[in-house]
């Protein structure tokens, strides 16, 4: 019994964070040859730069027709994959002409609306045509032109709903943020303090606010107070409205929304209040920050406000790439067991799955791809043993998840089960997730693939 209400507290939890949400499709406009006169093709003829784009022009418009039919069981999806690497390796090596001849031919052969291996490599193409051009280049712009925020906005939404990805990250991060403000609870003043680095849309705290008002009554309310970080002013006041808007359902809950943008004194002047509880929420962020410096500078910061715990969530990496090609082949690997796997949950014909993938997962690739060629400052999905040894270097010290983070995972796998099979520990298809570091976090596959990985961190010295 106690697991059935288990299931229905996680799945309202699940249905509160969605609303339904409403937008338009946005129409592409083609612009004319000569508006992008004179050109700076980067030492390769206009000739072949035009007659590329022109390839580019003709896969897109099969995004209005109907599906293909799979390319992967006759061997097509190999030579996709091959002609990647090839224009990967000629564009590394300033063999720019091969470049542009291999992604020509991978042009005439992906679509937006074929299998995974088809859509993902044509968003990797035009990543990889992206760095080709120098940002100069209109063509670049083009290419590289944002989705509207509605649309980005919309995408995120469809992504969350379909598939355990976020909510994987947000379930496991809250279930440890009460734990510890439970764990502080008669010293805490009922008073919870969450930092969040990348509050986004905000989406993660709905379903925490419903488990702090399970525990509150109208004599004996819960504070709950967030700092977010954000990237512009426009979405923060768009987050703190939707927060506080669904925060008013809870008569015994005392909600505040702190929003600030990013910057490198935004952690250090932020005030405790006395005895709150306070965690630090670091989901998807420090990945992005691509700087180690960058990186360090934050973990001491986060150390210096002495939180209660840190909990991380990041995309993990299957070695620790150093150069543009492994940190292609490493990307490639990641993107297509997420293409993959939304196989799993959306037809081939969804326009839900091409708004997921064109305004969301198709933008993340090409902002991959399209980096300066400094190594150093580039992004990558590292391994946990490289953020374990991160923290543990900047005075952190690991915290064993407890059983019901495991039950949970559980929980949501089996509720967002579609077509392949859904394990937990398990090595064969579908969505597995398994224990890491003696307990100390927890990742979520697609097959053989591990997309991310939670962890619960607390500071080692004076705690």
């Amino acid at each position: 019994m106690e697991g059935v209400q288990d299931e229905q507290l996680l799945s309202l939890g699940l249905a509160i964070v969605i609303d339904s949400g409403s937008g338009r499709e946005r129409k592409l406009k083609r612009k004319r040859r000569e508006e992008f006169k004179p050109l700076d093709t980067n030492g390769v003829s206009e000739g072949n730069i035009y007659s590329l784009l022109e390839m580019r022009e003709i896969m897109l418009k099969k995004e209005k027709m109907t599906p293909e039919i799979s390319t992967g069981e006759d061997g097509k999806g190999l030579r996709l994959i091959h002609l990647l690497l090839v224009a990967a390796t000629s564009l590394d090596e300033d063999n720019l002409d091969s470049a542009v001849d291999n992604l020509s031919e991978l042009y005439q052969n992906v679509s937006l609306i074929g299998d995974s291996v088809q859509r993902v490599a044509a968003y990797f193409a035009d990543g990889l045509v992206a760095r080709l051009l120098t940002r100069r280049s209109p063509f670049h712009s083009m290419i590289m032109k944002e989705p509207a925020p509605e649309d980005e906005f919309l995408a995120y939404m469809e992504l969350y709903k379909v598939s355990p990805y976020y909510q994987f990250a947000h379930f496991t991060a809250n279930q440890s943020i009460m734990e510890s403000f439970e764990r502080e609870e008669k010293n805490n003043n009922r008073s919870l303090h969450v930092v969040d680095l990348d509050v986004a849309y905000g989406f993660q705290w709905p379903s925490l606010m419903q488990s702090l008002s399970d525990k509150a009554n109208s004599g004996n309310r819960v504070s709950l107070r967030i700092t977010g970080f954000g990237k512009s002013l426009e979405e923060l006041e768009e987050t703190e409205a939707r927060l506080v808007g669904f925060a008013k359902t809870f008569r015994n809950l005392i909600f505040e929304f702190h929003g600030m943008l990013r910057s490198n004194s935004g952690l250090k002047s932020i005030t405790k209040r006395k005895n709150e509880t306070v965690v630090v929420n670091s989901v998807f962020y420090l990945n992005s920050l691509c700087n180690f410096t960058h990186i360090s500078e934050t973990l001491k910061s986060i150390h210096n406000l002495n939180p209660s715990l840190v909990i991380m969530v990041e995309q993990e990496g299957g070695r620790s790439p150093r150069t543009f090609l492994s940190r292609f082949m490493e990307f490639l690997h990641y993107y297509a067991a997420m293409f993959d796997s939304l196989d799993d949950f959306l037809p081939l014909d969804s326009l839900q799955r091409l708004q997921i993938e064109k305004n969301h997962l198709g933008k993340e690739i090409k902002r991959l791809m399209d980096f300066d060629k400094d190594e150093e400052n580039s992004p990558k999905y590292e391994r946990m043993e490289t953020w374990k040894g991160r923290m543990e270097s900047h005075g952190f010290s690991g915290r064993h998840l407890s059983s019901k983070s495991i039950i949970q995972a559980k929980l949501l796998l089996k509720i967002n089960s579609h077509y392949c099979p859904i394990q937990f520990g398990g090595e064969n298809g579908g969505f597995t997730s398994f224990e890491r570091e003696e307990g100390n976090a927890i990742s979520l596959a697609w097959q053989d693939k591990c997309l991310i990985t939670a962890s619960a961190w607390q500071c080692a010295r004076g705690r």
